[in-house]
Parts: C-alpha cells; structure tokens; sequence
C-alpha cells in the first residue's frame, strides 16, 4: 500500500487545501482584529515569539506540573510533527532521518494527548466544555496516524502493511485531524490559540512583560479625543482584541478572582469570551463554561451552561447589551487574573477601558462611585473632608513639612488619605516614631498633598486622575528630596508606575522595603524575643503589582516571627477586597471577599494578621470578631523597637517620648526612658533644646 502513489497524492492534496483554507481563515481572523483602534505595532516582537512561548508563558503555566508537562509534550510535539508532515508530504521532502523525526515526535504528541485526555475525563469546573471536549479525541487522532503512517516509512513495518483498509483508516483519521488542528486554528476552533496567541506574544500590548520586566500601570488615554473609554469591541486597540481572541478557556482566571469566588457578577474568562464574541457578532449560545454569578442563562438538561440573553457585534455597545453592567463594576483589580493567565491576556486593562468609557461619556459610576469622584473633584480626598484638614492628625507630632519648615529633605513621606482615618493614623504614627529612631531626614507635602488618584482612576475617571496626578507633580517639583516613602500600597504604584506619563520620575519606596533597608543597615534595630503567632497578608498593589514579596517578610523574621503562611499567599495570594473602587461600588454577591480572605487566616490558627496597606487594615478589621488582630508592621516594628541611647541624641529621644505618650490607641516600644517631662528637663539644661517646643 504504502509503496504505492494513492496516499501520498491524496495527502498532498488534502495539505494543500487545508494550508490554503488555513491561510484564508487566518485572513479573516486579522481583519477581525483590525477592526480595533491603531496600537503600536511591535514588528520585533515577531522574531521574539520561540522566546517568549518557551519562556516567558511557559514560566506562568508551570505553576501547575502536570499541565505544564502536558502541555510541553502536547505543543512541542504537536508542533514538530506539524512541521515534518509538511515538509515530507507537502513539499516532498524526504529522507529516514524526517521520517524517524516524525515517529518520534506524533509520539511525544500522542502521549501529551492522553494526559489531556485523562484531565477532560474529570474536568475541574474551571475548564470550558463544549468544542474544548473534543479536543483530545483531536490531539489523539491527528498524533497516531502520522505515527502509524511514519511506520512503514521507516521501516519498522513492511511496505504493504494493512493494504487499502488501513490506508482508508488512515486517510479518514488524518484528515479529522488536519481539519481539527489546521482549520481549527485560523476558523475559530479550539486551536485557535495557537495561531492568535502565538501573535498575541509578538504583538503584546505590553512589550514590557517579556523577557522578566514588569508593566503593570494603566495606559493613559488623551482626554482629547471623540470618545473617552471603550464604548463598542470596535474602540479597543486593535492588539487587545487579538489577545480576546488568545484565550484557551482554562479558567485558571476564574478559579484566582475573588469577586467570581464571593459569587459577584464576573467571571474573567467569560468576560474575555464575551469580547470575542463582540469582536465576531453573535451571542455567547456556544459557550460552554461557568456564567456570570448570578445573572440568567439557560442550561441544558445536565445543567451545563448554555447561554444568556446577550449579544454582541464590533458596533454594539458592550455594557448591558453584551455584558451586564454589574459584571464591569465588580473587578477589585487585584490582577489575579492577569497573574494566571497562561496567555497573558490583561483582563484589568480591558474592565478599566469600559469603565472611562460609562464614567466619563456616561457619568454612570454605580453605588457611592459617584460621590467618592465629586469628592475627589471638589477636596481632592475621597471622603470629603476638608483639603486643610490633612495634617490634623499630626498636631502633636512637630513634622517637618516643605515649604513650611524645609525646601529640601532626604526622603518625602507620603501620607496618603490614611491621614483621614483613625485606625490608619496609629500606622502613621508608627512610621514617624521610626524614621526618628533612625535619624531620618524626612519632610512631609503637609495640607498640599492631593490624593494620589488611584480610586479615580480604577474607577474611570481618567480626567481626574490626571489633575491630581499634575497637580502633585507640580507641587513636588518645588522641593528636592531623593526618596518618596509612603505606606499605601496604591499611592506606591502611583507615584512609581503611572506619574512617569505626566512628567513625574521618583524614586519610590513601600515603607516595608525602605525599613527593611533601615533595619540592614543597622539603624534599626528589632527585639527577636516576642513569641508572635503571626500570618502575612499580601496586597495586591505591592505584590502582583510590584513584585514586593521579601521586604514584608524580612522585617517580621528579623522581629523572631515564624510567619504561618496562609495557603494563598505571594503570587497567589486573595485580595482583601479594597481595591478598583469595589468598597464603593458594592456590587452585591453570596459572600464578602474580605471574610473569605478572614478565613484564609483563620485556617493558619495565627492571633495576629500582618499587613502592609491601610486598605487591607480597613477591609480586614470589617470583618465581624471574633478574628485574629489586624496590625500594620510599622506597629509591630515599633513594638519591637529597640533603642541604643548611644546612637541617638538626646533630641530624638525627647521625641520618640513624645510620640509614645500622645499616641491614640497606640503601645509605645518597650524601652527604659526616663519620664518625658525629666528628660526634656535635661536637654534644656544642658542646652541642647531651647524649650520641649522644639520636638
């Protein structure tokens, strides 16, 4: 048989109309994608793809081994013999070494195959159903016959093997395949990520996260165009619809997203299947996995997900037509979704662009969103409290403030809307008592500070932002100093990742690393003799965000604190729920994510929760007692604080004296002072300080 001219002809012909039909779809599916805006085009990015796949997306899949080892035997395989079939059986390049080559690698795909097919056998609910069920049929087949035809090929069974039975066997089952593997990629099957994420790689819309950069700001947006925001799939950048299209429907997204766990209206990957949907036309009729937390759909009789009532096209508008308004509201964007991804998609980009879009175009902000963006416009602080109402807290404290007291400090301590919060205060505090111990030269912005505009920007409103993020800059620009310093993980961000847009280059610290570097340097020290039973929560804003894992946990170690770790920490830590507006927003679900974080900490049986951001100290203290203590690790920091007299003079003793017995609800470090009244009484007479005014 084999010896023969039949299968051969007829598998040339069949490569060749499929190679065609594949181009002709891939066609298609680019001028899909070029129905979005113009984006930057990144031609090198191309040549970067065999990197980028092998390396930078295959350190996110490996997270998990099993599907990273299927999926290096399943693709490697998959693309190997793809390559070789063409080549031997297309372009009629022959020789025993292709042959031998394509035998080995159908059977590297084959055996990938079946650790797919043993996963399918008993999907966990993440994974989309539908076309994706038949994928490892797909893989299994296209990989055995280009196996048991490379047979005869090399030999390993006589020519005539099987005669025209196997040969029409064989014919069947290649063309299956083919048409599942090749068409499928380019006409919207299951495949169809190998060809648009190979593309999203090159073309990525943040050329920054490759090759172990970061890039993780939100893009800005010229206030001066037509239209604000995203109102249609047609408005998004032409290389974010091809991401939508990337999408493997693994769900890994929607098994990390608090607000689809706390039974909220989002689900990320449907959300994304939403987009293709828009971007092609349609409805989400062939959608196969879980919906949008409680929002109507329509099952099947083994109560499988069907489909909704939404429908979509490039020039339909998205929010209530073909997503509910809930759904875009509900995002925290604590980029849990962007961390799992295997394809790299950035889900909060694409939520934060229709939100600019009903907030700006629509001034539709649901919940208190409203409120909290007039009072950003009118008091710069989303509370509404008055602009010179912002040092308040500090009446006792003496701060050095510039343009008041300096034009010039070593380090700017950035105060953030924690100034406005009693709880948040004691962190404040805590952080001044310990700049002082370390002989800190620090200034403070006083009642000029503005918001950062983090919740306006998560929450759309693009064109605030940008006033308070110019409105900072400005102010900063009249004093000189080499380091900002500040506690919220958000203003961090701010001020590190989305000022440099506007003009606004600094060096930023988190105040967990800048003590970290205190504490190596010994100009801190920390008392290791507290037995602490102690869990570390991780914000999103310093960790996913910004990398900031060490700092955090350096300093609690350096305290003596075996830290329990909660099973969802680092990279794959819960957010607390306070971020992307959603405490003002409030889209309802069947939980709270804050309690559900709770209970993350409660399984560590830990008396204390360390945290590093006065959101995660507000959202974490709502939760109803009885819970573990909430305290920020400047608080503990001072705790466990310990004095050398003979390194500070006695100025700064005065004031960390000060400090301590003017605090509210707040535990001075146990050290051995003497009263502040009798040291104050020394320093005057021995000339050191005027008067206790000067502290």
């Amino acid at each position: 048989m084999f010896a023969d001219d039949f299968l051969p002809t007829v598998l040339f012909v069949l490569l060749l109309v499929s190679v065609l039909l594949t181009l002709i779809g891939a066609g298609r599916r680019v001028r899909l994608w070029r129905q979005g805006q113009a984006s930057t085009v990144h031609w090198a990015g191309l040549l970067s793809i065999p990197r980028r796949y092998l390396v930078d997306l295959h350190h996110v899949v490996a997270s998990d081994k099993y599907i990273s080892n299927t999926h290096v035997a399943t693709a490697g395989g998959f693309v190997l013999t793809t390559i070789l079939v063409l080549s031997i059986y297309l372009f009629g390049i022959t020789g025993s070494v292709l042959n031998y080559a394509l035998l080995a690698s159908s059977a590297l795909m084959f055996i990938g195959a079946v650790f797919v097919f043993l996963r399918r056998r008993n999907p966990p609910p993440n994974l989309s159903k539908g076309p994706w069920s038949r994928l490892p049929y797909s893989l299994l087949t296209y990989a055995s016959s280009f196996f048991i035809l490379s047979l005869p090929a090399t030999g390993l069974l006589p020519a005539n093997t099987g005669g025209w039975l196997l040969a029409v066997v064989l014919l069947l089952g290649i063309t299956w395949g083919v048409g599942e593997m090749y068409l499928g990629m380019a006409w919207g099957g299951p495949m169809k990520h190998a060809f648009a994420g190979a593309l999203h790689l090159g073309f990525h819309r943040r050329q920054e996260r490759f090759g172990g950069g970061r890039s993780t700001g939100l893009k800005s947006i010229n206030l001066k165009t037509a239209k604000l925001g995203v109102e249609k799939p047609e408005d998004f950048k032409w290389n974010q619809l091809l991401s939508f299209d990337a999408c493997v429907e693994c769900g890994r997204c929607e098994k990390a997203c608090p607000a689809f766990a706390a039974g909220q209206p989002l689900n990320p990957k449907k959300l994304i299947q939403d987009m293709v949907v828009g971007m092609a036309g349609g409805s989400d009729a062939q959608f196969a996995g879980s919906p949008y937390p409680g929002v109507k759909t329509s099952t099947d009789k083994a109560g499988t997900y069907k489909a909704s009532t939404y429908k979509g096209s490039p020039i339909i508008p998205i929010v209530n037509v073909l997503v509910p308004s809930e759904t875009v509201w509900s995002c925290t964007t604590c980029r849990a979704c962007v961390q799992e991804c295997p394809m790299m998609i950035e889900h909060v980009d694409a939520i934060v662009d229709m939100r600019r879009f009903e907030t700006l175009e629509k001034g539709q902000t649901p919940g208190k969103g409203a409120e909290l963006l007039e009072n950003l416009k009118t008091t710069d602080n989303p509370n509404g409290y008055a602009p010179n109402s912002r040092m308040n807290w500090a009446a006792d404290q003496n701060l050095p403030v510039f343009g008041t007291h300096v034009n010039q400090a070593d380090v700017l301590l950035w105060i953030g809307d924690a100034a406005f919060d009693m709880r948040n205060q004691r962190t404040l505090r805590a952080m001044v008592s310990l700049l002082r111990a370390a002989n800190v030269d620090f200034a403070v912005l006083g009642d000029s500070e503005c918001d950062s505009g983090d919740p306006a920007r998560r929450l759309g409103d693009e064109a605030t932002f940008q006033r308070l993020a110019k409105t900072n800059i400005a102010t900063m620009a009249q004093y000189q100093f080499k380091h900002i310093v500040t506690a919220d993980p958000h203003a961090f961000h701010c001020l590190k990742n989305e000022y440099s847009d506007f003009g606004g280059h600094y060096d930023v610290y988190h105040h967990t690393g800048f003590f970290a570097d205190l504490v190596k340097s010994q100009k801190l020290r920390l008392s290791t003799d507290k037995a602490l039973s102690l869990t570390y929560h991780d914000p999103c804003y310093l960790g996913r965000y910004n990398g900031e894992y060490d700092a955090p946990r350096y300093l609690l170690e350096a305290m003596g604190i075996n830290i329990k770790e909660m099973e969802r920490s680092k990279t794959k830590a819960r957010c607390c729920g306070g971020g992307g507006g959603a405490p003002v927003t409030d889209i309802p679900g069947t939980q709270r994510i804050p309690d559900m974080r709770m209970e993350d900490a409660k399984a560590t049986k830990a008396d204390i929760i360390a945290v590093g951001c006065p959101q995660c100290s507000l959202m974490l203290e709502g939760v109803v007692e009885p819970r573990p203590q909430v305290k920020d690790i400047a608080e503990l920091m001072l705790d466990a604080l310990v004095l050398d007299t003979q390194l500070l003079d006695t100025k700064t003793l005065v004031t960390q004296a000060l400090v301590a017995e003017t605090a509210v609800d707040f535990q001075a470090p146990a050290v051995n002072l003497k009263p502040t009244a009798a040291l104050a009484a020394d320093a005057k007479a021995s000339g050191e300080i005027a008067s206790t005014a000067d502290v």
